[in-house]
């Protein structure tokens, strides 16, 4: 884990991975514009928000004969809401559907390295949004 200044002065630690995850972050619909593209051609979609710190997740996902072929999202979130839910959607593309739905957020933290305890809780907005997803995308078939 690096040590990583806040703008308070106190140090944040993460680890390589999730710095890498938050800078360099996949499958993510930056923009409005593209959001609203890609959800008119998206399989499913789920939504979900946190009230203990703010973040809001949205995750579209492509399927095809049962494998997640695509899973996109939008945050409004912190780094780790953010690392979190690229490093799953990394995990879960290619993936059968109830192999995918097994995926936890102490999974996700792993692939991680790791979160600091307090920000656990963001690690689990990706699998709950997939999981809404999930059920949106059954629902319509």
């Amino acid at each position: 884990m690096s040590d990583v200044k806040s703008n308070t002065g106190k140090s944040w630690f993460y680890s390589e991975t999730v710095k890498d995850h938050f800078f360099n972050p996949r499958n993510i619909l930056k923009t409005k514009k593209e959001a609203e593209k890609y959800s008119k051609k998206a399989d499913g979609e789920g939504e979900v928000g946190s009230p203990a710190c703010g973040d809001v997740m949205k995750i579209w996902i492509k399927v095809k004969n049962e494998k997640i072929i695509e899973c996109k999202y939008q945050t409004f979130g912190c780094a780790s809401a953010i690392a979190a839910t690229s490093m799953f959607s990394t995990m879960v593309i290619g993936m059968k559907i109830d192999n995918a739905l097994k995926i936890t957020a102490k999974d996700i933290t792993v692939k991680l390295g790791g979160l600091p305890a307090r920000k656990f809780h963001c690690s689990v907005l990706a699998d709950q949004a997939f999981k809404k997803a999930i059920k949106n995308y059954r629902k319509n078939q």
